[in-house]
């Protein structure tokens, strides 16, 4: 028993594929959809980068606050607190010329866990409240991107600020 294929065209010909056309259609959409994933790959790594930047410019105000609130001493000394923070700001691998660390107090009294601000040069709180003093530490850098973006300056301007109590 013989079986027989229906073909079209000459006898003994292949089947035609009626798909034969439409091969090269995934290759013009990858190539229409390529540079827009591109585009949406860089922005992530633009964010990324200023993510990391914002964190280690917050860690270098951490360990400049932390290093400052140590004692009142400490908590005196800018260019000591300043060492700490460049210090961790270039254990990360980061240029410390870019930079920039300022302090601050904070005064307050404390009633029972309630904080109220009070005027650091007076030091008078209410009998049975206790002076509270706080170190502010402010840090900042500037983050540069990739590429410039329409309506985004650059560099941006990171500031990352870290409080702690004062020791004894």
């Amino acid at each position: 028993m013989t079986i027989k294929y229906p073909t079209t065209g000459t006898a003994g010909s292949r089947p035609r594929r009626l798909h034969s056309r439409q091969s090269g259609q995934s290759l013009v959409e990858f190539a229409i959809m390529l540079p827009l994933l591109l585009l949406l790959l860089l922005g992530v790594i633009e964010i990324g980068r200023y993510a990391y930047i914002s964190i280690l410019v917050g860690n270098a105000a951490q360990a400049g606050v932390a290093f400052g609130s140590q004692t009142h001493i400490t908590a005196g000394s800018l260019t000591a607190i300043t060492a700490a923070a460049d210090n961790d700001f270039q254990n990360n691998g980061q240029n410390v010329s870019t930079l920039t660390v300022t302090k601050n107090y904070a005064c307050g009294c404390d009633n029972s866990g309630t904080i109220s601000v009070t005027d650091c040069t007076t030091g008078i709180c209410p009998v049975g409240q206790n002076k509270v003093v706080s170190l502010q530490v402010n840090a900042s850098s500037q983050f540069s991107s990739l590429f410039n973006y329409p309506g985004i300056p650059s560099p941006i301007t990171v500031l990352r600020t870290a409080t702690m109590r004062i020791g004894a």
